[in-house]
């Protein structure tokens, strides 16, 4: 059966997308254009308001029946604002569509509007063909994804993310027999990604007028994080190296990754604290709670190699990953629509990142992650992703849904 993709429809509506801010916390005048498309389409809409500001929208083609659900999920929230200070110069980086060279610009194109734009176009290409399924497809535009959390002073909705969203799209009858996720994986299938724990270490120390500091210099909480971050670079790599914490022949990986003390308005004073933050990222194949009770051993004997320092850990973010099984049929239909489509069988791949695959398979519905590449690498002009890719994409979402779903006499 033909499948006929409209290009110019489809970036239309992802231009449209990406000309609808949605920062994490602010999402909601993207879910209320997807809720307004999804209607036209004649789609069953449920509006689920998260909290203020934000919510999700799940759209259904309900089947004729007698066939398995597919759910097609994406995040609308973008990883910046655009309005970054660091990001001003960068037009991908912006809230603005615009084309060059065969490839579609704009904030969020790549992770992860084109996705969404992609399951848009597969049901209306569905539809342009006169096809009816047998199982119902769901489309799932979910808040609060992206890899951040509350901590400290930055508290509120901007900050609720690893899967806020979907998670409360499943305990709202957001469920399928099995998912496609459309996070961008160079069009390779993705059946396992790692997950991430976030540690925080401290130091404390004295809070000391300058004048006074001299011969107390070792009481100082920044100075005492430099020994604590000389051991932390001693242990990563037996993280990393050690094969309880790899995946299908991928290392695990740890990021250095933020440290705060003392006041950059008040240099005269020693800081009290200084807080040392880790991102541990842990396969699939490992529990939170013993990857927990793993870090927490290597703080404790920091805590005994340097008694004085006032040390104390703290773990705040536990997101796990998600696999799904090689053998499992979403996997197949997968296969053989990618190979329709660009004339070759589909690569596999792990990564390291999070997705909402985490979310979902915890509540039953086997996740797989398969998108278009990543177009996130561009720093002189931003997101962007090949107009062919997402044209391609679309039509394989099409033939996965209906080899998986069935095709109604």
């Amino acid at each position: 059966m033909t499948i006929a993709v409209d290009r110019d429809r489809l970036v239309e509506w992802a231009s449209r997308a990406i000309e609808t801010p949605s920062f994490t916390g602010s999402e909601q005048a993207l879910a209320e254009l997807v809720a307004q498309t999804f209607a036209d389409m004649g789609l069953q809409v449920q509006w689920q308001q998260v909290e203020d500001g934000r919510a999700n929208v799940l759209g259904t083609r309900p089947g004729a029946g007698g066939g398995p659900s597919l759910m097609f999920n994406g995040h609308m929230d973008t990883s910046y604002s655009g309005k970054e200070a660091w990001l001003a110069h960068v037009p991908g980086f912006q809230p603005k569509a615009f084309v060059e060279d065969g490839r579609l610009y704009g904030l969020g194109i790549s992770n992860m509007k084109g996705a969404l734009a992609c399951y848009v176009e597969a049901l209306r290409a569905l539809d342009d063909a006169g096809v009816r399924l047998r199982g119902d497809v769901l489309v799932a535009a979910v808040s609060g994804e992206i890899e951040k959390s509350q901590w400290g002073d930055a508290q509120g909705a901007e900050f609720r993310g690893y899967a806020a969203g979907t998670r409360y799209l499943v305990t709202h009858g957001g469920v399928a027999d099995m998912c496609i996720l459309g996070e961008p994986t160079e069009s390779k299938v993705v059946l396992g990604h790692f997950g991430s724990l976030w540690l925080r270490i401290s130091t404390k120390g004295d809070f000391i007028h300058t004048a006074f500091t001299v011969g107390r210099r070792d009481r100082n909480s920044i100075l005492r994080m430099r020994d604590v971050l000389d051991a932390v670079l001693e242990w990563i790599p037996t993280w990393e190296a050690d094969e309880a914490n790899a995946y299908r022949g991928t290392s695990a990986v740890v990021n250095v990754s933020a440290i705060e003390g003392g006041f950059g308005w008040r240099v005269s004073r020693t800081p009290h604290r200084t807080d040392l933050f880790l991102d541990v990222r842990v396969p699939p194949t490992k529990e939170m709670a013993t990857a927990r009770g793993e870090v927490l051993d290597f703080v404790r004997d920091l805590q005994q190699r340097f008694p004085e320092h006032g040390l104390e850990g703290e773990v705040y973010v536990t997101a796990p990953g998600a696999e799904i099984a090689e053998d499992h049929p979403l996997i197949g239909a997968l296969d053989e629509a990618h190979e329709e489509v660009f004339g070759a069988p589909p690569e596999r791949d792990v990564t390291r990142w999070f997705s909402d695959a985490s979310a979902l398979t915890r509540y039953g519905v086997p996740t797989v992650n398969y998108g278009t590449s990543t177009g996130l690498l561009d720093t002189v002009k931003g997101e962007n992703l090949e107009i062919d890719g997402l044209a391609k994409t679309a039509e394989v979402y099409a033939r996965a849904a209906m080899k998986v779903c069935g095709v109604a006499e």
